[in-house]
């Protein structure tokens, strides 16, 4: 019993999803067509960027950064750099690729510096940044970029579209932040010698080649290319030939509990009464549909299973886009954050959702009315 309790602390989400998938498939039966409906694009990339920010890691590629960070001198200026470091990338790599990049960094810095106290409200902090700050960009995060693509909005109507709920969330965040650190504003970020490292001439050649491949994927999510295949194996190949050991280090877990997810929302919507239902429900309601819905399967899904029985794409893409600040499943982005904290801090699953739900469901909270008049 005490693994079992152990391994639901740890890998809670993944059990989530695996019970969502297994009961699809008792709503739909399994066929050729579910199989073609995952989104594996999304999932090959998400493992390229596992692969290569492991990569990342162990070969000290996140030291320029440390460095900058160090330099920064208070928790409260710290804060704000990696908090807006996440909502400004987001825009433009996609608010998964963001938290993968920075979520690790920010361990690493508070881990050093003898802040682990603040990790995981700061993780929160960059979790809404990536989620507000994507929202955007069509190509900011995967549901904007299918209802762009689905819908044909111009770009510059897109972004008018969502400007106000970027500009509001930015201010707000900063007053999450401010209040955090009220008690003291100027505190030390504090010192170790790991903030202050540099890079050994060892190595060059593997440095090398995970910044030449995360610029390649990078470049291909950017584009919206469909040559993504050749992108996956020039990664496999490359890292069997440099460094096999990374494949050792894969978060397969996480690759899982997206897998899972995305065969529940593809049982869902390829169910003719499930879809009849939608289809009587959904239209004029899209607003409060996307935000429940998407806390039982997540947004990306949601998007997918709602945009064909939607009638306001704006109520639909304003609710997907603030789904994730009401549960850990309400983004595919939130279950990576997650992960990669529990990873670093086994058994701590539990802890992160408590203060995630706490400091999210305020920002929720203040945001959801606001945003149902500008619809």
């Amino acid at each position: 019993m005490t693994k079992v309790k152990d391994f639901l602390k740890k890998d809670i989400m993944l059990v989530v999803a695996v019970t969502a998938a297994i009961i699809s498939l008792f709503i739909t039966k399994p066929s050729m067509a579910l199989v073609s409906s995952i989104d594996w694009k999304t999932l090959a990339t998400l493992f390229m960027l596992l692969s290569v920010l492991d990569g990342f890691k162990h070969e000290n590629l996140f030291q320029p950064l440390i460095n900058l960070a160090g330099k920064i001198g208070t928790q409260t200026g710290l804060t704000f750099f990696l908090v807006f470091s996440v909502f400004f990338s987001s825009m433009f790599v996609t608010n998964d690729v963001s938290l993968i990049i920075f979520v690790p960094l920010t361990i690493i810095l508070f881990r050093a510096g003898g802040k682990e106290k603040y990790t995981v409200p700061v993780l929160v902090l960059e979790n809404i940044a990536a989620i507000r700050g994507s929202l955007l960009t069509p190509f900011g995060s995967p549901q904007n970029l299918f209802l762009y693509s689905g819908s044909g909005i111009h770009a510059g109507d897109f972004l008018k579209m969502m400007l106000p709920l970027n500009i509001g969330s930015a201010v707000l965040l900063s007053i999450f932040i401010l209040i955090m650190y009220r008690k003291n504003p100027k505190e030390d970020i504090g010192g170790s010698e790991e903030l202050n490292a540099v890079w050994e001439k060892e190595g060059r050649t593997k440095r090398i080649l995970y910044f030449s491949l995360f610029a390649i994927i990078i470049a291909m999510i950017v584009s919206r290319t469909s040559l993504w295949p050749y992108v996956t194996a020039l990664t496999v190949i490359a890292l069997l030939i440099f460094d096999r050991k990374v494949f050792l280090r894969v978060d397969y877990a996480l690759i899982f509990t997206f897998l899972c997810f995305f065969i529940f929302s593809s049982s869902l919507s390829a169910n003719p009464v499930i879809s009849e239902f939608l289809k009587k429900s959904v239209a004029g309601r899209e607003y409060l549909w996307s935000i429940l819905l998407s806390q039982v399967i997540s947004n990306v899904p949601a998007a997918i299973v709602l945009w064909p029985f939607t009638t306001n794409l704006k109520a639909l893409i304003y609710g997907l886009d603030s789904a994730g600040l009401c549960s850990i499943i309400g983004s595919l982005a939130s279950v990576i954050n997650m992960r990669i904290y529990t990873k670093e801090y086994p058994g701590n699953g539990l802890k992160f959702i408590w203060k995630f739900e706490f400091i999210s469901l305020a920002f929720f909270a203040i945001v959801v009315i606001p945003q149902y008049f500008l619809i």
